[in-house]
């Protein structure tokens, strides 16, 4: 079964169960400052599981683009990847563990969607604690499936539970389903989450029952939800038989045209073939970034900065294979074919993809060669050192005077048995306000968004700032993303020329007119068609559903839009613009708060 029929399969079989089928979202998360990539698809969901009611109903199924960037390391197993597919349905306050289990397993095992055998199934349950009790529940749910105890596992919460993100709010037990690949165990002790390759994980069902209160204990939630995620490339692997996820044909003609450009063979060389696998995920991942529709571009921050360290490894491991010059266009054009008929929109920006990843190319094979050189020239004495540590103030030297990203650093070192002084770098790193490594690696378990009376004022100042920007300037501006923080708002809008003073004077003051005007704020759920004969904005519109929630701010601004929002703007304070920027080519970006 293809990536592609199982898509479909997944699809149609949740939608035989009353789900209704909502569109994936952007690879960047709109409104989320905990995370910089959506790496889960409850992410775009996270209003609704804590409560709002979605357009679309209680039962919801879809498919969703990932990133995972505390997988990077991991590139190159046969199952780690940063970019990823993953299959979702959820129950928002409609069913809950038995319905939702008794459903997976049918999925599973039925030979009329995957029919993977009964007996290769193996899940996981929590096993409780001082402050939770053993999830009882599910594991007599899978025993009633007719599930032989030797193959339910009761784990801790480090292996079953999801969440909270913070330090508080929604979370629960998972149960989690593997599949016995037939490989040998590695010990006696190996069991369902392994490392070793003999159990695939493919899907995991999170029961969110709990609120974590500030004083550490969890209360039961009156609305229980359930959220569910399956892995394409994993499943896919497992119902093709393939031992990696590399062999499927969602990588097959990208590691062909590595093959082809290098003269290297895929199989061949252990070595070898870390260095395709790395530079077939890296250039697929970079090609999703670039072409979203709230692309960033390389930079040395943020969402920017995860961007070029991978374009950058996947050039490092080029130079590894023999390959000399720029090359990324290849291996990335191959996987955009791959993807062209699931994500058109994608592919009607290859051009630009491409243009990007060739001038970023560019930029680092001219660094690349001073970097390495000033490297070698320090191997001598640091070989000296019978610590044989590279000082962070080193490795930062590398960093800002030839744009070497660390990780590159790390590498080279440890071919010359060698290690980095990572907390010096990182002391050094957060001199330039950029990301720490703790903040890039935020992983599945976190991500939950912040809803501060702030972020949500700030939220509703993007659509005011959206209409002022669309008067001041002219109709042909369109929002091409935004980003909030509890501190401040980012927008970027279509415009082809920097903002005079005059301009961002007369936007600022047209948002501040409508906050004093004490506007009030409404929310009605129609089709998306209605919304467009009510004059709604709506950019994304292929990434809407059927039904959608349409917010008018007074008789000022109407958007459709997944909230939240303010109910009054009189309590927003005063907005304020900081800065107007370029962000990429025809595309303006402004930094704006709101003072109290």
């Amino acid at each position: 079964m293809t990536a592609n029929e199982l898509r479909k399969k997944y699809i149609e079989f949740f939608k035989s169960k009353n789900h209704q089928e909502i569109a994936g979202k952007s690879l960047l998360p709109e409104n989320d400052p905990t995370v910089l990539f959506t790496t889960a698809g409850m992410h775009p969901l996270v209003p609704y599981i804590l409560g709002e009611a979605h357009p679309a109903g209680t039962r919801l199924v879809n498919f969703q683009k990932c990133i995972r960037t505390g997988d990077i390391e991991a590139v190159g197993d046969p199952h780690h990847l940063t970019f990823f597919e993953m299959l979702g349905n959820w129950s928002l306050g409609d069913y809950f563990k038995k319905e939702a289990i008794t459903m997976s397993h049918e999925f599973i095992t039925s030979p009329e969607w995957l029919g993977i055998p009964v007996e290769k199934l193996s899940v996981t349950v929590f096993e409780g604690d001082d402050l939770v009790p053993r999830d009882d529940e599910s594991a007599d749910t899978w025993r009633s499936l007719g599930l032989p105890e030797e193959r339910i596992y009761f784990l801790p919460k480090e292996d079953n539970w999801w969440g909270p993100a913070g330090q508080t709010g929604p979370c629960g037990p998972d149960s989690e389903m593997f599949i016995d690949t037939g490989r040998e165990a590695c010990s006696s002790d190996c069991r369902p989450g392994c490392s070793c390759g003999k159990y695939f994980e493919i899907w995991n069902d999170v029961f969110m029952q709990y609120n974590k209160t500030e004083a550490g204990t969890y209360e039961p939630m009156e609305r229980v939800c359930v959220d569910t995620g399956m892995g394409v490339e994993r499943t896919s692997a497992i119902l093709q038989g393939k031992k990696t996820v590399y062999e499927t044909e969602g990588f097959t003609p990208i590691i062909a045209a590595i093959e082809k450009i290098s003269g290297k063979k895929f199989g061949d060389n252990d070595e070898d073939d870390l260095s395709i696998r790395i530079i077939s995920d890296h250039s697929k991942t970079s090609s999703f970034i670039l072409g979203d529709e709230r692309g960033v571009t390389p930079s040395n921050l943020g969402q920017g900065y995860i961007l070029r360290r991978l374009i950058r490894r996947a050039i490092r491991h080029g130079r590894k294979l023999g390959i000399e010059g720029t090359f990324l266009s290849v291996p990335a054009s191959a996987a955009l074919e791959i993807y062209k008929d699931i994500y058109p929109d994608m592919y009607s920006r290859k051009d630009e993809i491409l243009a990007e990843l060739l001038a970023e190319e560019e930029r680092f094979l001219k660094t690349l060669q001073k970097g390495e050189h000033e490297f070698e020239k320090m191997v001598p004495n640091l070989l000296k050192n019978p610590k044989k540590i590279i000082p962070g103030r080193m490795a930062f030297k590398l960093y800002d005077t030839y744009g070497f990203p660390v990780e590159i650093t790390e590498e080279l070192a440890a071919e010359h048995g060698l290690t980095v002084d990572r907390e010096g770098f990182d002391t050094a790193f957060e001199k330039h306000q950029a990301l720490s490594k703790q903040g890039a690696e935020k992983s599945f378990k976190g991500g939950l968004a912040d809803h501060s009376d702030m972020t949500t004022a700030l939220h509703t100042a993007t659509h005011m700032l959206h209409k002022a920007l669309r008067t001041v300037l002219g109709d042909h501006v369109q929002q091409k993303g935004s980003n909030i923080t509890p501190e401040r708002l980012r927008f970027d809008f279509t415009h082809h020329e920097k903002m005079t003073p005059e301009e961002i004077q007369r936007v600022e003051g047209m948002v501040n007119e409508q906050i004093q005007r004490d506007l009030k704020v409404e929310m009605k759920i129609m089709t998306l068609d209605e919304a467009k004969e009510t004059g709604a904005l709506a950019f994304f519109a292929d990434k809407y559903e059927e039904k959608v929630k349409v917010y008018s701010i007074g008789d000022y601004s109407t958007e459709v839009c997944g909230g939240p929002h303010v109910e009054q703007t009189g309590t927003m304070g005063s907005f304020k613009i900081k800065k107007e920027q370029s962000s990429s080519a025809g595309v303006r970006r402004i930094r704006a708060v709101l003072e109290q």
